[in-house]
C-alpha cells in the first residue's frame, strides 16, 4: 500500500516545538544578560524565557512518551536514542571539566596571580591586599569541614545510586513493586541531598564572588546541585509513568536514560567532594 511503513525508523511529523525551544533559549539568555546588568525589563524577559523553555520541555517530552507507548521506538530508534544520551552526558562531562579546570588553575598556579598583583593590583589595593590574591584559599577564608555535611551528602548520593540500580533491576525482571520502591527511595534521597546542600549554603562562612575560591566553589557545587534537581525531576516523571503502566522489561529507555543521568551526577559529586572539599581546602582553617 502507498505510504505503508517498511522500515525501522520513526519519521517525525512537522512540529512547532523545536522552534519554540530555540526562541525560549534566546529569550532566556537575553533575560539573563538584562537581569545581571540590572537593566530594565530583565526580570520580565527572563520569566518569559523560562516559561517558554518549561512549555517546550513539557510538550516535547510528552510527544516522545506518546511515541514510545505507540511502539514507534523500535530497536533501531532506541539504539540511536542511546547514542544521543551518551553524547549528551559527554557534553555534560566537558561542562564540569571547565569548572574543575578553573578550580585547579586557581589552586595550583598562584604565581601568575601574584605577578599580576605586583604589576597592576598593588597600586589599587596595596601590597598586603595584592599578596592575598596569590593564596588559595585566600588568607582569612574559613572552609567547610569536608567530613561533616559534605560527607553526609556523599553517603546520600552513594545510597541513591544503589536504590536506582535496584529499581532498574526490578524493572528488567518484571518486579513492578520493586521498581516503585526503588524510585521512591531514590527521589527521597535526591530531595534530601538538595535540602542538605541548601542548609550548607545558608551556613557557609563565605559568600559568592568574594574571591577565586568562593566563586569556583559555588559555581562547581551549585551547578551540580542544579543537575541533582533536574535528575530528581527526571526520576519523578519515571515514577509517574510507572504508576500509569509504562515501561516493560524490553522497552524502557526513558527510565534507562534517567538512571544513566543519575549515575553521572553521582560520579561528578565524588570528584567534587575529593577535589573541592577535601583537597581544595587542605590546610585552611575549618569553619566551626
Amino acid at each position: 500500500m502507498a505510504g505503508a511503513k517498511n522500515h525501522d525508523y520513526h519519521i517525525l511529523d512537522p512540529d512547532i516545538w523545536p522552534l519554540m525551544g530555540a526562541l525560549g533559549g534566546l529569550v532566556f539568555t537575553s533575560g539573563m544578560v538584562l537581569y545581571m546588568h540590572e537593566m530594565a525589563g530583565g526580570v520580565a524577559v527572563l520569566g518569559v524565557g523560562i516559561a517558554l523553555l518549561i512549555a517546550t520541555f513539557f510538550a516535547w517530552f510528552t510527544k516522545i512518551v506518546n511515541e514510545a507507548e505507540r511502539g514507534d521506538h523500535t530497536p533501531v530508534v532506541q539504539l540511536h536514542m542511546r547514542y544521543g544520551m551518551i553524547l549528551f552526558i559527554a557534553s555534560e562531562v566537558m561542562f564540569f571539566v571547565g569548572w574543575f579546570w578553573a578550580f585547579f588553575d586557581f589552586a595550583l598556579f598562584p604565581a601568575p596571580i601574584r605577578e599580576a598583583a605586583d604589576n597592576v593590583w598593588q597600586n589599587l589595593i596595596g601590597q598586603e591586599g595584592a599578596a592575598l590574591l596569590a593564596q588559595f584559599p585566600p588568607e582569612g577564608v574559613e572552609v567547610l569541614d569536608p567530613f561533616s555535611l559534605p560527607l553526609l551528602n556523599t553517603l546520600i548520593l552513594l545510597c541513591s545510586g544503589t536504590t536506582v540500580t535496584w529499581a532498574h533491576h526490578s524493572l528488567i525482571n518484571g518486579d513492578r513493586e520493586g521498581l516503585k520502591k526503588g524510585l521512591w527511595l531514590t527521589i527521597a534521597l535526591g530531595v534530601l541531598f538538595s535540602a542538605v546542600q541548601v542548609y550548607e549554603y545558608g551556613h557557609a562562612p563565605f559568600g559568592f564572588g568574594g574571591n577565586t575560591y568562593s566563586s569556583a566553589f559555588y559555581m562547581a557545587t551549585g551547578f551540580h546541585g542544579f543537575h541533582v534537581l533536574v535528575g530528581t525531576i527526571f526520576l519523578a516523571v519515571c515514577l509517574f509513568r510507572t504508576y500509569k503502566g509504562h515501561f516493560t522489561p524490553q522497552q524502557h529507555f526513558g527510565f534507562e536514560a534517567a538512571a544513566w543521568y543519575w549515575h553521572f551526577v553521582d560520579v561528578v559529586w565524588l570528584f567534587l567532594f575529593i577535589a573541592v572539599y577535601v583537597w581544595g581546602g587542605w590546610g585552611a582553617p575549618v569553619y566551626g
